[in-house]
């Protein structure tokens, strides 16, 4: 597998720590990958205009992660 897979982080507690453990498993089971990693100001809005269109620009794939 190759491409660009983003983690968006949307400031959750403990979001950090799923994404941290998602990067790791996938430089281990697709080290072709490349990661890239992004957080929302607040997850109670939608990601800005700025930052979806970053993502959309620099990602094949992107992940978000909820946690609490």
């Amino acid at each position: 597998m190759t491409g660009t897979i983003g983690l968006l982080d949307i400031s959750k507690p403990r979001g950090s720590v799923l994404l941290d453990r998602v990067e790791e498993l996938l430089h281990e089971r697709a080290p072709g990958v490349t990661v890239k990693r992004y957080r929302k100001p607040t997850f109670a809005k939608p990601a800005p205009e700025d930052l979806r269109r970053q993502i959309a620009q620099e990602c094949t794939l992107v992940i978000e992660a909820l946690a609490d």
